[in-house]
Formats: C-alpha cells, sequence, structure tokens
C-alpha cells in the first residue's frame, strides 16, 4: 500500500484560521475490501455562538465505515480545532464536518452525533447520517449520556 503524500502527519502545522482554511489528509484504506467501523470521540470539541461570541461546548462521536481512504487523524484534530473561534450555530458545525468528510472521503457511511452542552439552559443534541447503517457492520451505540452534566 502506497502512503499518499500528506500535509500534517510528522510536521510542525500551525493551527488553521477556519474550518474552510483547513486541509484534510486522506490515505488508502489499509483493509481495502473489508468493512469496518471506525470511530473517532471528540469530547472537549468548541466553537463559538454565533450571537454572542461565548464559547460553545460538544461531545462529537463520528463513525464511518471507509471506502477507498481514510481520514488520516492529525488532520481532522487540526480541522476540528479550527473551530474554536469560529461562529455557528451547534446545528451547522455538526452537519458541516459530516458534510466535509463525506464530500471529500467518501466513506460507505457516517453518521456523526453532536452532544451540546446546554445553551441558555437547554441542551441541543444534533445528530446526522448519510443512510440506514449498512447490515453487514457492526455499529455500536454511542452511549453519550442524555444531559445530566454528560459526566
Amino acid at each position: 500500500m502506497a502512503i499518499m503524500e500528506t500535509t500534517h502527519l510528522g510536521k510542525p502545522t500551525p493551527m488553521p484560521a477556519s474550518p474552510e482554511a483547513a486541509r484534510l489528509d486522506y490515505v488508502p484504506n489499509p483493509r481495502p475490501g473489508k468493512r469496518y467501523l471506525v470511530r473517532f470521540t471528540v469530547p472537549e470539541f468548541t466553537s463559538l455562538c454565533p450571537v454572542t461570541a461565548q464559547p460553545d461546548f460538544a461531545h462529537l462521536v463520528i463513525d464511518y465505515v471507509p471506502d477507498e481512504t481514510i481520514v488520516e487523524s492529525k488532520s481532522l484534530k487540526l480541522f476540528l480545532a479550527s473551530f474554536r473561534n469560529h461562529a455557528a450555530f451547534h446545528e451547522d458545525c455538526t452537519v458541516g464536518i459530516a458534510e466535509r468528510l463525506v464530500a471529500e472521503m467518501k466513506p460507505h457511511w457516517l453518521r456523526i452525533g453532536g452532544y451540546w452542552y446546554p445553551r441558555g439552559g437547554i441542551p441541543i443534541d444534533v445528530f446526522w447520517q448519510t443512510a440506514a447503517p449498512p447490515a453487514d457492520v457492526w455499529i455500536p451505540a454511542q452511549d453519550v449520556p442524555g444531559y445530566r452534566g454528560r459526566g
């Protein structure tokens, strides 16, 4: 398997100024033809409220079944960290992250759970997936508790 040239892996990389400026790197799937699930858990995701500019916090869970490529994790971390100074509603952040991964990586299937901590006393959870889950892959529950301190 040939490794693709990456932008970030093994190199000092500055934080992207915005999600649009962040570059996601993809590498060949090391198990082509096998159906398996990849999960990224992001318990400390942050962005900014587009109205008040106050920080918003979420626990994200991204599950996907790869096709030809997988997302390189350092580039994903930098992409997600670029939201720290990005003002957007919870729905826009959550669905936008998933749509970008789907558009660029083209996985067989992807879902995201955005478990947001309360804003104005109300937690807002956002869920999105590309299609029904594939029947031939074990897809565990995301197991993020309903809000009671998210603990």
